[in-house]
């Protein structure tokens, strides 16, 4: 079997796919799309005794959180909300199905407008931003990841505990 040589060009590739397959894919935890399928309107907005978040609140997050993900890494000006308070909803339900469907829409669209950065060729994933404190492309990628996927796994939880999801 003839093996191939790894050249930079090569190797950059590879990780870009590893990167799409991570935010795209469900290797180790459940996509967020999958996470919200199917679950009643009704539940959104119910935050079970002893914790903190609803689903709304954890969907508004995840999206709140990517988007400034994504504006930090394509746009140096990008003033990033204050923390904890611009990233977390005050209200524990969605007013109504247009603000749960923007908000589903967006973190979609915001994924793929990332995804695009990583797809850039001209766009290096290891040189440090201009702007912040040594961040890149990959650092972002595998943060905007990461820190889905955590919150996925607590909508899971909740809607376990709430009797909504698929045994």
């Amino acid at each position: 079997m003839a093996s191939i040589k790894s050249t930079p060009d090569t190797i950059d590739s590879a990780v870009r796919n590893q990167l799409i397959a991570l935010l795209t894919g469900s290797n180790a935890h459940q996509p967020f799309e999958e996470a919200i399928h199917g679950l009643p309107a009704a539940l959104r907005g119910i935050k079970p005794q002893k914790l903190p978040y609803s689903i709304w609140q954890l969907v508004d997050h995840i999206r709140i959180a990517q988007w400034d993900i994504l504006e930090f890494s394509r746009n140096p000006a990008h003033q990033s909300p204050p923390w904890p308070s611009g990233y977390w909803s005050k209200e524990v339900a969605p007013i109504n199905d247009q603000d749960w469907q923007q908000a589903v829409d967006q973190v979609r669209q915001d994924r793929e407008a990332f995804l695009a950065l990583i797809n850039d060729p001209k766009r290096d994933l290891y040189e440090p931003f201009a702007h912040g404190d040594g961040q890149n492309l990959l650092r972002e990628a595998l943060l905007i990841a990461d820190h889905t996927a955590y919150h996925v796994g607590e909508i899971i939880i909740i809607r376990r505990l709430l009797n909504a999801w698929p045994s």
